[in-house]
């Protein structure tokens, strides 16, 4: 039994927060759990509550193709979450009590995978691990460490959707810099990462 069907079966009976009421499904993963690569975002959206998979929709197609555009496979080279398991009525971000009851989740799926590299798509997931709270223009392309992993935040797609322009220096642009950076750092021997 793999990572992700263990975790799906034990989530799909929590009811630790409210989101346990509004739910189609709880939202696990997808990817390949024994990646070196754990991408963590916000929570699950519509499309995701519906398929029961993180990053589906319209972000995680552009998160798609930005991956592949860096030589990254979606379900080879990553293993997708996010810091919530459940949908939040109306797509809003999650409350500081709804990332501390999937907290026990996520850190499960941290323990099981063991990555070497994890990015952290947008404020909420840099909040949820990292535990800073700020502007992710100041954040985004730099490095940060956090239980002896390298830890890169990026632009959440959906920000980009809103920011479509290729111009250099958008933030298009930078998050393909920043994702090829990542890609660079997970051909560096493991000792590069203490």
């Amino acid at each position: 039994m793999s990572a992700a069907t263990l975790d799906l079966a034990d989530c799909s009976r929590c009811d630790s927060c409210d989101l346990a009421l509004t739910r189609q499904q709880v939202v696990v993963s997808r990817g390949n759990p024994q990646a070196r690569l754990m991408l963590i975002g916000e929570a699950p959206g519509a499309r995701e509550d519906a398929t029961g998979q993180p990053f589906v929709g319209r972000s995680g197609q552009a998160l798609n193709r930005l991956l592949l555009e860096v030589g990254l496979s979606p379900e080879r080279d990553l293993y997708i979450c996010n810091a919530v398991k459940c949908r939040p009525p109306g797509n809003r971000r999650p409350r500081k009590s709804e990332l501390s009851a999937c907290r026990p989740w996520l850190d499960r799926q941290l323990e099981l995978i063991k990555p070497r590299v994890i990015v952290l798509t947008g404020a909420t997931a840099v909040e949820a691990i990292l535990g800073i709270k700020g502007g992710m223009t100041q954040l985004r392309g730099q490095w940060q460490s956090w239980n002896g992993r390298a830890v890169m935040p990026i632009f959440h797609p959906s920000y980009l959707l809103r920011n479509p322009s290729k111009a250099a220096g958008a933030p298009l642009d930078l998050t393909r810099q920043d994702l090829a950076a990542v890609q660079q750092r997970l051909c560096e021997p493991w000792s590069a990462f203490n």
